[in-house]
């Protein structure tokens, strides 16, 4: 990770902002300064535009190298930038967004502010610390390699390298090692494994066998290097996860609009958010009134309409209209920030995997030892106790292990899994309960048309689809939009529409084909004075929209957040195959939720409606408290306290920032069945873990056993404990072997 200091020049003295970059994208911390009008002109032009992408010419890019990388580590960090090019000898840029959730003309505003912010920021790197346990593994590597070369040339090549210059290697080898096993004896209060190759280490190199040592240690370091790559770093990195949630807002103060840093909104101000953007804080509105996305923070995939005097949070979207929000809460005090606050109060899993193989190596340190004392007593022969301490299981083990692991994490990747860590790995073997969440996880997480039925016998249900279809296109409504895909999908033509009226939250009234056609609420359509008789009697659909022609309602059309298309086998598997237990969380209530966990087979006790993000990590606590190994599968904002408390998280790519910060699997192919990948690949590594335990105890024990009655070279017992070793890591290396598409 690193970190950038962005800020104009000590002349100018009014603003600063603080970058973090991690994994290549940038995110901004802080911001302090005043209003970004007053930033000096850069020119640019609009040279090609399509939804989604955006290509502009700015000449400062050919002369000036500076403004080309500043404004490189500005676009990093724009949250509205999915990706970018830059080309400056065309002095061109080339930008790719999101059209659902920012438009064209507020996107080209936004790069004007940030093509003038580049023209007069300073970039500041700070140092990059490489940590202590990096620097000391490689150069530990680096070492151990030297002796061994050293103790090659001058062993079995007999080429004349003085005896010195090999001790003094294999000495300075010895120092992590030597640390090790003393933190062992001083802080843990126990023998280690690393004690045990201290004193073989030792002995060896006393004796002059210094091809025994140099090979023990090689292998030592390589283990412990690989171990450490297949290790999530813990710590709490400087990302502000409430920087995820946007950077900018506007603001109304003293009857002027401001555009304003987020972390600068105080309780009280009037808040103004616009279609495309996400609501910054907590409050309520003042005026206005917006179709609002709260998907991330409640899970409910369909939008609901607010207007004045209702509550609105952050991180909310608004997909169409306008709105003047009163702040109530900011920053960590938003029902956003908490949820993220709970994730950042959930307990830091050791990331060192812990597995049955190591801890049965650590409890032969001690038998060991005493084995070789009592060969050394009997025989007072040095060479034969170093024999029986060399053929320990710990040196075998520390590299095998973390070589499957290694390998399983690649070969994961490969199939479009990604895992993050060792640890994941193992606890996703032993898992034995599933939760997930449901909209965007089980669900599509977006309306579909599900049936259109005509309620008027001289109207067949086509014409119903046909008018309800070529009244709601270009709206950017998502029931519109599903209404308009169902209408493609079934070759359905779109009508001449001339006349059109779309009131928000409602539905839209427009004249096709001479008639005046009504499709939204039946509210809307009551408001209209269309004849609703045709409805009494019957039982409504829990979500429809309504369709009406000269004040007659035609039909209905019912939609729903539909199953994604694996979710019932992959659910069906993982109950009667992979014989674990599965839950659902929803936000939805609880007739909802138990229609779809019907659909899906999951119990009714196991099936939690009307979950909020506390409520959720409650469930996931209470589980473990059954002693239960937890995964938790989920996508949005309102998932992350339950996945971070989860043995195992799982979210997808396509899921929020903060969902795939905080999982520790990623199905990088948006789909479940990657979820079964996963814990097979898991299983199947701790399976090779078992084998290579056999591998390398086996031939350890014989040899073990030849040493003790009748002696053996110490190189020999090297070879017997150091071939295992080689055999083991190339059986866990078996995952890499398979072809990627088997």
């Amino acid at each position: 990770m690193v970190q950038v200091k962005v800020g104009l020049p000590s002349s100018a003295g009014q603003s600063q902002v603080n970058l973090t970059q991690k994994n290549g994208k940038a995110h901004f911390i802080e911001h302090k300064g005043h209003s970004r009008t007053h930033l000096p002109k850069v020119d640019y032009s609009v040279i090609h535009a399509i939804p989604g992408r955006i290509r502009l010419r700015v000449p400062r890019l050919r002369h000036n190298p500076d403004y080309a990388q500043r404004l490189q580590v500005l676009l990093e960090a724009d949250a509205l930038v999915t990706s970018f090019r830059l080309k400056p000898a065309a002095a061109s840029v080339a930008v790719t967004y999101n059209p659902k959730t920012v438009s064209e003309f507020k996107l080209r505003h936004h790069l004007g502010h940030v093509f003038q912010s580049a023209a007069v920021v300073v970039l500041k790197p700070t140092k990059h610390k490489t940590t202590k346990a990096t620097e000391t593994s490689w150069s530990g590597l680096q070492l151990s390699g030297a002796a061994t070369a050293l103790a090659v040339l001058g062993g079995p090549l007999g080429l004349p390298i003085p005896p010195i210059f090999m001790v003094g290697t294999i000495s300075l080898a010895t120092l992590p090692v030597l640390q090790r096993a003393w933190k062992g004896i001083t802080v843990e209060r126990k023998l280690n494994i690393d004690f045990l190759d201290l004193i073989a280490i030792a002995i060896t190199t006393i004796q002059g066998r210094f091809l025994a040592p140099a090979l023990m240690l090689s292998l030592i370091d390589i283990g412990e290097k690989i171990r450490d790559r297949t290790a999530r770093c813990s710590a709490q990195q400087t990302l502000d996860l409430l920087s995820s949630l946007g950077q900018f807002a506007w603001v109304e103060r003293d009857g002027q609009k401001q555009q304003i840093p987020i972390h600068e909104v105080q309780r009280g101000d009037i808040v103004i958010v616009y279609p495309g953007e996400q609501v910054p804080v907590d409050g309520k509105i003042l005026r206005g009134k917006a179709l609002l996305d709260e998907q991330k923070l409640t899970g409910e995939s369909v939008p609901v309409f607010k207007t004045k005097g209702q509550n609105v949070f952050a991180s909310t979207l608004v997909r169409e209209g306008r709105m003047y929000i009163l702040t109530e809460k900011v920053g960590h005090d938003t029902l956003a920030g908490k949820s993220l606050q709970l994730m950042e109060q959930a307990p830091v899993h050791d990331t060192r995997m812990e597995n049955y193989a190591a801890t049965v190596a650590q409890k032969t340190v001690l038998p060991t030892l005493l084995l070789g004392a009592a060969v050394f007593a009997l025989t007072r022969n040095p060479a034969r106790a170093a024999s029986v301490l060399t053929l320990d299981f710990a040196t075998g083990i520390r590299v095998s292990v973390p070589t499957t692991v290694l390998a399983a994490l690649t070969h994961a990747a490969q199939r479009g899994v990604l895992i993050r860590s060792g640890r994941a790995l193992e606890q996703l073997a032993q898992v034995d309960t599933i939760v997930f969440d449901k909209t965007g996880t089980l669900t599509q997480g977006e309306a579909a048309v599900v049936g259109v039925e005509s309620l008027n016998p001289a109207v067949s249900s086509v014409r119903v689809l046909q008018l309800a279809a070529t009244a709601e296109q270009r709206l950017t409504h998502p029931v519109a939009e599903a209404v308009i895909r169902y209408a493609e999908a079934h070759k359905v033509e779109m009508l001449p529409r001339s006349k059109w009226d779309y009131q928000l939250g409602l539905g839209v009234k427009a004249e096709i084909d001479g008639e005046t056609v009504f499709v939204g609420s039946e509210r809307f359509l009551r408001l209209q004075e269309v004849d609703m008789s045709g409805l009494e009697g019957r039982q409504k659909p829990a979500s429809a929209i309504y369709v009406g022609s000269n004040d007659q309602l035609l039909g209905i059309i019912e939609y729903s957040d539909l199953l994604r298309p694996e979710s019932r086998e992959v659910i069906s598997r993982l109950l009667t195959v992979e014989n674990v237990e599965v839950h659902m969380l929803t936000g939805d209530n609880k007739q909802t939720a138990s229609a779809v966990a019907a659909q899906l087979g999951i119990a009714p006790i196991n099936t939690h409606a009307e979950a909020f993000p506390e409520q959720k990590a409650t469930v996931v606590r209470e589980l473990h408290e059954q002693n239960k190994t937890v995964a938790f599968v989920g996508d949005g904002i309102n998932d992350s306290p339950a996945l971070a408390y989860a043995d195992v998280s799982v979210s997808f790519a396509n899921g929020s920032d903060i969902a795939r910060e905080t999982a520790d699997v990623v199905l990088m192919h948006n789909n479940l069945h990657g979820l079964l990948e996963a814990i097979a690949i898991a299983r199947q590594t701790k399976q090779l873990i078992q084998q290579n335990t056999g591998i390398i105890a086996i031939p350890n024990l014989a040899a073990l056993m030849v040493a003790v009655f009748f002696g053996l070279n110490p190189l020999a017992a090297t070879v017997v404990n150091n071939g295992s070793t080689v055999v083991a890591g190339v059986n866990g290396l078996r995952p890499l072997l398979k072809p990627k598409n088997s």
